[in-house]
């Protein structure tokens, strides 16, 4: 029986709990939240015992596995702590907004056969799947273009629209950097702008209405991508694409529904839905943790995509200019 403690009380933390608590392999020891309140009140309905803060969950004797659902800026530290306490930890992404850091904690996991687990969801998510099975039919890749943009009217009081707090925008959305180095391998070069309130996000501070980024990528094997990232109550039409073109064809997904366009016309393209994912992620990190399954994603996968996307924010806090990645 796998001991859990919980850091967080949003809806990931209640994902994350109903997966626990229909486990026959874990239970929900203790979870933590911003008030002793909030988690009293998730205690009463997930199980556990809420404790009035972070520290108390990483020193409980009792906890195996620490699972950390709170704001990005504390993942590093919190990760750090549970680590040296001796516990396995899983973090959603990103596992540390300061880089550096990330990569002493990955260093740290290994050495002391402690699991470190960033979920990336994205990679168990249908789109995925159905581009990774489908990409060898349009040939060789040369051009992807990913977008998301979420129009918000007004834009929420939380603290995904501060900095300081979420990250630099593709560092806090960091699956839309990830997506593309698990399809298309390791990134030579990019630009990459960032707007916050039509500001440029050196200096920034505070929290913002609207956010926008754009990052263009060139991959080691040829292809070119770009990556647009907004949300907030400046932008007016939603997206949700992913186009990747080939020298025979292109699969072109907007939304859940997937086309193959060739020169045979289009064909649709089944997209299984996105339900049901963190509960698939707790379970494969049971797996790991009860039986040395391995995961679906190596932690060293994402420290690489972090990188990437903490480029991206140096060559937007630069105004755009031209950086390059060493050879993984």
């Amino acid at each position: 029986m796998i001991t859990v403690g919980l850091i967080g009380t949003g809806f990931v933390a209640r994902l994350r709990s109903q997966a626990i608590t229909t486990s026959d392999r874990a239970q929900l020891t203790a979870v933590a939240s911003r008030t002793l309140e909030s988690a009293a009140a998730f205690a009463s309905e997930f199980g556990g015992t809420a404790l009035p803060s972070w520290q108390a969950i990483v020193e409980h004797p009792d906890i195996d596995l620490v699972i950390i659902t709170h704001v990005n800026s504390e993942h590093g530290d919190v990760a750090a702590a549970a680590l040296q306490a001796g516990k396995h930890v899983v973090v959603e992404y990103p596992l540390s907004l300061d880089v550096a850091q990330a990569k002493r904690l990955v260093t740290f996991a290994q050495e002391r056969q402690l699991l470190l687990h960033v979920e990336h969801i994205e990679l168990l998510g249908g789109l995925h799947r159905t581009a990774q099975a489908h990409l060898d039919r349009i040939g060789r890749p040369h051009y992807v273009r990913y977008s998301t943009v979420s129009p918000k009217q007004p834009a929420p009081e939380k603290w995904t629209y501060e900095p300081a707090l979420f990250g630099f925008s593709l560092v806090g959305a960091l699956s839309r950097v990830h997506r593309l180095t698990n399809l298309l391998g390791p990134m030579r070069h990019l630009t990459c702008q960032a707007r916050y309130d039509g500001q440029e996000i050196a200096g920034f501070t505070g929290r913002y209405r609207t956010g926008m980024c754009l990052a263009q990528m060139q991959f080691e094997s040829g292809v070119l991508a770009e990556t647009v990232y907004g949300k907030g109550e400046g932008l007016w039409q939603g997206s949700r694409s992913l186009e990747i073109h080939g020298d025979r064809g292109a699969l072109i997904f907007e939304g859940d529904r997937g086309t193959l366009v060739s020169t045979d016309g289009e064909e649709p393209i089944e997209v299984a839905g996105r339900r049901g994912l963190f509960a698939e992620d707790t379970r494969r990190v049971l797996d790991y943790l009860t039986e040395g399954s391995p995961l679906y994603v190596d932690v060293r996968d994402s420290l690489y995509a972090l990188e990437v996307a903490d480029l991206a924010r140096q060559s937007a806090i630069a105004g755009g200019d031209r950086l390059s990645m060493g050879l993984r």
